[in-house]
């Protein structure tokens, strides 16, 4: 004699299949949209971004400069810094402080007074250093909190101009003085101008890390200045 309940079991069966596919889809799609969702602290605003463009070809550099700037994390000032008209080369480091040849675990700790910074090579003929902070370094990031860019807070975070000589030195004092008397910060900046050492380049890891792994983290992004 057939089991009347088979076909019921078969119908349940079924219906049990339809349910746990649309209960691992609506995962699937959760967990997607978290790993994306961008909040402000990661990446901001970047009306700017459109000026931005692949780095500069060397091959016809007339004037190269050599700048050392700290302003956070470096990964996310790197990101930014390479695509400037003018940019040829950035490389990512450690400047400033008193131990020779840090690691990263020696400067993470906040213990040898290094900072995180880029060395930017740029076409001076192309990007004046003057336009590179006033127009570049000082929107990508916040020289206003003492030691500190968003989540990360530490002296090796510190904003910070590493100058090679007295005609960078007061072109970075210049552009400090005028950005403070332009109101477009609600506080006074405490960037530091501290004189070029030894630049140490970070372990390759943390070389072109947003390239290497975008969407990672970065508290970085252009200020619409107006």
């Amino acid at each position: 004699m057939a089991n009347p309940s088979f076909p019921f079991r078969q119908r349940s069966r079924a219906r049990l299949g339809v349910v746990l596919n649309l209960a691992m889809t609506t995962l699937l799609v959760m967990l997607l949209a978290a790993c994306s969702k961008v909040t402000p602290e990661s990446s901001g605003p970047s009306p700017a971004a459109a000026t931005l463009g692949a780095p500069s070809d060397s091959s016809t550099v007339q004037r190269r400069s050599v700048a050392v700037l700290a302003g956070g994390c470096f990964w996310g000032m790197e990101e930014i810094l390479r695509q400037i008209p003018g940019v040829l080369e950035t490389q990512v480091g450690y400047a400033g402080g008193g131990v020779p040849n840090p690691s990263y675990e020696d400067v993470s700790g906040g213990r040898s007074g290094h900072a995180e910074a880029v060395r930017v090579v740029f076409d001076e003929s192309v990007l004046g250093y003057r336009q590179l902070l006033a127009d570049w370094f000082f929107r990508m990031h916040d020289p206003t909190t003492q030691n500190r860019q968003g989540n990360d807070v530490g002296t090796q975070y510190r904003s910070a101009i590493f100058v090679a000589d007295e005609t960078q030195r007061q072109i970075a004092e210049s552009v400090i003085r005028e950005l403070d008397r332009s109101g477009k910060f609600d506080a006074p900046i405490v960037t530091s101008i501290e004189k070029a050492g030894p630049f140490t380049p970070a372990e390759d890891y943390h070389q072109d890390y947003l390239q290497k792994n975008p969407g990672g983290y970065t508290c970085h992004y252009l200020r619409d200045w107006t």
